[in-house]
């Protein structure tokens, strides 16, 4: 067998350049699936934040009520399903909640812009709880009612 013609040559020449675009595309490929897998962990991991800071938040409110003497009488109750519910939510999602940071008490919340010491808190726009809820004169719901929506599934 002689030389390779030009014809054939160019064919391999062709052939080489295919295999190399192949080649990028599916490394493209898979840095894009491995991005959105990564999009959708960091988006999972969004949710289940929101979710655990929804049940502090109910628990917070449950607890003041209750320490404040503005509880009711199935607000033990509330607290220990929290509490469970917290729990149960730790373990689905890895998280561990007990490093989360606490003030100390009669530390001012944490405010953009707000210099310690200031104590600038103020109330949400609308004045509070915007559920339409009928509140006693103590801010609290009353009983049967919430603060908070229900926990999105």
């Amino acid at each position: 067998m002689g030389a390779a013609t030009p014809e054939a040559r160019a064919l391999e020449g062709h052939m080489g350049l295919m295999d190399k675009v192949k080649a990028q595309a599916n490394q493209l490929a898979q840095k894009t699936q491995e991005a959105a897998q990564e999009g959708k962990a960091r988006l999972d991991q969004a949710q289940a934040n929101r979710r655990a800071d929804m049940l502090l938040r109910q628990l917070g409110a449950a607890v003041f009520a209750d320490r404040t003497g503005r509880g009711t009488a199935d607000t033990q109750a509330t607290i220990d399903q929290l509490v469970s519910a917290i729990s149960a939510h730790e373990s689905e999602n890895g998280l561990n909640l007990n490093q989360a940071t606490v003030p100390p008490p009669g530390s001012p919340p944490d405010q953009p812009g707000a210099t310690p010491g200031q104590g600038t808190w103020s109330a949400p726009p609308g004045g509070g709880p915007s559920s339409g809820s009928q509140e006693t004169p103590g801010g609290f719901p009353q009983s049967g009612q919430t603060f908070f929506p229900p926990p999105e599934d």
